[in-house]
């Protein structure tokens, strides 16, 4: 008998789950109050849904992620962070498992994701810069790219 990847627990049906989180994602970053671009994540693990989120401010600050110029506000977070951090404060570990992102990580997120243990990351757009996903497969993390 096989063992199975932890990172892949649907076999041969792989691509189809990835392809379903990454449109939840998508629907998940419907909730972002930002104008100028909206992102969702989700940290699946054993095939549970472990965590979630999406751009925007810190908690208890304004739901404004654009100043008076129309630039994102520096202490905006993205999603993965905001997946990343929601984890960190639950009793679950990120260590093994997949992220599903509707926009490629930055470098900043991309260091989060390594540190968090996070095998695999799937996403459906580029973002402006392809530094992080490069980090990402330098520290031997598996990333898909699926257009949605």
């Amino acid at each position: 008998m096989s063992r199975q990847n932890p990172a892949k627990p649907y076999g041969a049906k792989q691509s189809q789950f990835d392809r379903r989180y990454l449109e939840m994602a998508q629907i998940w970053a419907e909730n972002s109050y930002c104008k100028r671009r909206k992102v969702g994540a989700l940290i699946v693990k054993d095939k549970m849904i472990i965590s979630d989120g999406y751009n925007g401010t810190p908690a208890g600050f304004e739901n404004i992620c654009e100043d008076e110029n129309d630039r994102t506000k520096p202490y905006v977070l993205h999603a993965e962070a905001n997946a990343i951090t929601k984890v960190a404060k639950s009793n679950n570990s990120s260590d093994g498992a997949t992220l599903y992102i509707t926009s490629s990580p930055c470098m900043e997120c991309a260091k989060l994701i390594i540190q968090s243990g996070i095998a695999r990351v799937v996403y459906s757009e580029h973002y402006r810069t392809q530094d992080g996903i490069e980090l990402l497969k330098r520290a031997g993390i598996e990333v898909v790219h699926i257009e949605i």
